[in-house]
């Protein structure tokens, strides 16, 4: 059901909660809940390793555990997500996966396979609260919150078919995790930041990807931008900006008429201070809608000399829109105008346009 134009939800609706799994726990809570389930504590290690390094759920293959303490922690490893589709282009190296969740909701995840590494874009939320009109999953509206365990099962489930040899390239292993998926990352924060945290603690811990290889993109929720800052994670925070000024901004990106360009870039720089990482500014180039040359030299002005790459990205269309990608000629005139003021930046290749799973795109449909 779509959003009335302009409409923000933050909180969605109240709806029953999936169960506890392994992921969702960390260490000191995993070992707590093996022992209330009459388990030592250190079957926890084992039972994770299992997970996160072995990439198993199946409790029969777990074979240094006795038979009775399989039976008794698979309580830890319910089935989360269910395959209902998938979807491949680019030689099989892009796979999109439609899930359904135990509650029938329904979310997707990408993975793009590179020369050089592997990046799984994970969704956060079951739709999206946060009505951008030009994106598909925003104009679904928010069904709701995913769990830490259902964000790292998408990325889970990647790493199994990559070493299972499944995606072509042979086996291999997830480098990259993007959040640009279904939802907004930080209005769900508190299991984004659980999951994060499973994704680049180190086995048994968690999958032990480098901080460095996930980004978290946002909107623009400034004061989740500072909480994120404080969290000690060195991870790249990308922002959806696609306007550098507020009139347009208010219009393509909703949340503007809360916070706008300048306080969220503040946010950004702030973030960059303390992490040491450059921020990627998301910029999806919309045909006579913010592509205009005076654009462009205004955002160049406004991040020059910042620790900041802009990341221009081609409109992905979606059925029934009336917006498209910008002419050649003025994605190129755009690109010079950012390079005159010595901003760097790159045009996004557009993985997954052929099968719905480029940025925007994704809207869940069976």
């Amino acid at each position: 059901m779509s959003q009335p134009a302009g409409q923000l939800t933050f909180v969605g609706p109240r709806r029953a909660k999936p169960a506890r799994h392994l992921a969702d726990l960390s260490m000191a809570d995993r070992r707590a809940a093996v022992t209330e389930l009459g388990e030592k504590a250190f079957r926890a290690d084992q039972l994770s390793r299992h997970y996160f390094e072995r990439l198993t759920t199946d409790v029969s293959a777990m074979t240094d555990l006795p038979a009775a303490a399989r039976e008794r922690l698979s309580a830890l490893l319910p089935d989360l997500l269910t395959p209902v589709k998938e979807l491949a282009t680019d030689g099989g190296t892009t796979r999109k996966t439609l899930w359904r969740l135990f509650d029938g909701a329904l979310v997707e995840s990408v993975l793009m396979r590179y020369p050089d590494r592997v990046t799984m874009c994970v969704s956060s939320q079951a739709g999206c609260g946060m009505n951008c009109p030009f994106c598909a999953t925003g104009q679904a509206g928010l069904t709701r919150n995913m769990s830490t365990a259902e964000i790292v099962e998408q990325v889970v489930s990647g790493a199994r078919a990559l070493a299972a040899g499944e995606v072509p390239g042979g086996p291999g292993r997830v480098s990259n995790v993007v959040f640009m998926g279904m939802g907004e990352p930080l209005a769900n924060y508190k299991q984004v930041i659980g999951a994060v945290r499973r994704m680049v603690e180190p086995s048994p811990h968690g999958l032990g990807i480098s901080a460095r290889g996930v980004t978290v993109s946002t909107v623009g929720l400034v004061p989740a931008i500072g909480k994120l800052a404080d969290e000690g994670l060195p991870v790249t925070l990308a922002l959806s900006l696609h306007a550098p000024d507020d009139e347009l901004r208010d219009t393509l990106v909703p949340i503007n008429t809360r916070w706008k360009v300048a306080e969220v870039l503040d946010a950004a720089w702030s973030y960059a201070a303390r992490t040491k990482r450059r921020v990627s500014i998301e910029y999806a180039l919309i045909k006579d809608i913010n592509d205009q040359e005076w654009r462009a030299d205004l955002l160049g002005k406004m991040v020059k000399n910042k620790l900041v790459h802009v990341n221009l990205i081609p409109l992905n269309p979606t059925p029934g829109s009336k917006w498209t990608a910008s002419r050649p000629e003025d994605e190129r005139a755009f690109v010079r105008r950012l390079e005159f003021h010595g901003v760097p930046v790159t045009v996004r290749d557009t993985r997954g346009r052929e099968i719905d799973g480029a940025c925007g795109q994704l809207a869940a449909a069976e």
